[in-house]
């Protein structure tokens, strides 16, 4: 009796401790210093950049386990910014994003894959202009931890990817006389993040 008493106990133990064990780590995505950046193709003779300037996240990892790594992100479609305020009103209008319908974008990853040295492919789920779509980020680091002078634990991480308009619905152009669009189908995304380890 006092022998299975005593294995109860440590079963118990065991269970309890078993989470706690396994939890993981979270990082707070730095919305002063995270970018997000896109480039359009403009008439077919140049490219328009922007980027979008309210980010916010979290990343889960359980130690140094790349498959255990989650990345949720959202972004506020209405911080648009192409440094044209004329530009970024028809952009948040419903020829474009329609940010009165459509307030955020959000990223969800589902795995993730290594690519090289120093280098992943990140596949998630990204919501734009209320469709979800599935993309690959091609992820350079993250870097080495470093501790800030105020104490807090930081890393970086750079992706890219492109994705297609239609492909969201964002659909509105008009034509060329010479041919071609105004506005280039395909968006190159530049991501910079850094992240800040909660405490």
């Amino acid at each position: 009796m006092k022998n299975w008493i005593s294995s109860s106990l440590i079963a118990l133990v065991l269970v309890i401790a078993a989470p706690l064990a396994a939890s993981a780590d979270t990082w707070q995505i730095d919305p002063v210093h995270t970018t997000v950046e896109f480039t359009v193709r403009h008439m077919m003779i140049s490219n328009v950049r922007g980027q979008f300037t309210k980010v916010a996240g979290t990343i889960t990892a359980n130690g140094n386990d790349p498959a255990s790594v989650r990345i949720e992100a959202n972004i506020d479609t209405s911080s648009i910014d192409t440094r044209s305020a004329d530009r970024d009103a028809d952009l948040k209008s419903a020829n474009f994003l329609d940010v009165a319908k459509y307030p955020t974008m959000t990223f969800k990853s589902r795995k993730i894959e290594p690519a090289g040295a120093g280098a992943w492919k990140i596949v998630g789920d990204l919501t734009l202009h209320g469709i979800t779509r599935e993309v690959t980020l091609d992820v350079q680091g993250p870097t080495a931890p470093i501790k800030d002078p105020w104490g807090n634990t930081r890393v970086g991480a750079s992706a890219t990817t492109k994705i297609s308009r239609k492909d969201f619905g964002l659909t509105w152009n008009k034509l060329l006389e010479t041919g071609g669009a105004v506005v280039g189908d395909e968006v190159a995304v530049s991501i910079d993040v850094e992240a800040v380890k909660k405490k």
